[in-house]
């Protein structure tokens, strides 16, 4: 995922897109907790990209916020 990507998404499915993140996010965490977790690198991964999409939101309020 890169931020081009973000880029021609609505805020709608920013917000759909962080929580699926988020819940990714927390899996792998749990994942890790218990011994299972084959990937260690997936947690960085998704913690980048749950941030690459907030920034992405952020601009987004600030453009429109500017625009009025």
């Amino acid at each position: 995922m890169n931020a081009k990507e973000l880029h021609d998404k609505t805020p709608d499915q920013l917000r759909e897109e962080l929580a699926n993140l988020k819940k990714e996010s927390f899996n792998l965490r749990f994942q890790q907790a218990t011994g299972q977790l084959e990937n260690p690198a997936r947690i960085r991964a998704a913690r980048r990209n749950a941030a690459r999409v907030l920034t992405v939101l952020n601009q987004k309020a600030a453009a429109a916020a500017a625009q009025e």
